[in-house]
């Protein structure tokens, strides 16, 4: 007799796999028959979990139509079922996915643009947070500036990608067919800050020393191990562009020297 495991077990994977009729003898027969009855289950899990894909991903869905959505998302479910019951992080893999699936070969910028939409998409269900006001550093002992340490706002987020993620992702969601058919596909490094402000996810470009400090800004590390000697007036312009735009939620003053 089969345990309430082996039963769960079958239903699941008879839900994800079409064809699969592990589950189908575990239902007992009626009007309909096990398979047509546990067809509707099946299709009514990929209609959600396709959809809920869809909700992560406008913008890869709007770039590669309906159809071609359909079928990478269900290929992907077959691969990468749910790991929780909320739905709002299901699909962080589908990036990686969608850079390796033979159908989107020639789309070599798409799997970019999932992972920008996945980074905004967890920008967008971030914590909130009040964020760090400027003047909050003007009581600092002269002694203490080398050893502030900053705390990011939990929606901000570092993405480097290889193509214009950010330009295309924009022109996309806006409808600019104008802007998005003059985007150059060039493949080179772009790094990009991604964080959660009044009017939406917003994203800027930072060149590859301003990821490198923010980076490390974002990771806790104290000013006086990061300050660079000859790009200090870049650095300087960098923090307070952070600053300014709310990327900071608090500071810490560590104790100790060399820390």
């Amino acid at each position: 007799m089969a345990t309430l495991r082996d039963i769960q077990r079958d239903f699941a994977r008879s839900l994800l796999v079409p064809g699969d009729g592990a589950a189908l003898v575990h239902i007992a027969d009626d009007l309909a028959g096990p398979a047509e009855r546990f067809n509707i289950y099946r299709n009514n899990v990929a209609i959600t979990l396709v959809g809920a894909l869809r909700l992560v991903y406008p913008a890869v869905d709007k770039l590669v139509g309906s159809d071609f959505f359909d079928g990478a998302a269900r290929a992907f479910i077959k691969r990468y079922p749910p790991r929780t019951a909320c739905l709002d992080y299901y699909g962080d893999d589908f990036p990686d996915f969608l850079a390796v699936f033979p159908p989107a070969a020639t789309l070599a910028y798409l799997a970019d643009v999932a992972r920008l939409e996945w980074i905004a998409h967890m920008a967008l269900h971030a914590p909130d947070a009040p964020a760090l006001r400027p003047d909050a550093l003007t009581n600092l002992a002269a002694g203490e500036h080398d050893r502030v340490r900053f705390v990011p706002h939990p929606s901000v987020r570092l993405l480097a990608v290889r193509y214009p993620a950010d330009a295309i992702w924009r022109a996309v969601l806006d409808g600019d067919a104008a802007v998005l058919g003059g985007i150059a596909l060039k493949e080179e490094p772009r790094w990009l800050v991604v964080q959660r402000q009044a009017s939406g996810v917003v994203v800027a470009r930072l060149d590859e020393d301003e990821a490198s400090w923010s980076d490390l800004l974002f990771s806790g590390v104290a000013l006086g191990q990061i300050m660079p000697d000859e790009e200090s007036t870049r650095f300087v312009a960098l923090l307070a562009d952070h600053l300014a735009c709310g990327r900071f939620a608090g500071f810490d003053v560590a104790s100790g020297a060399g820390v």
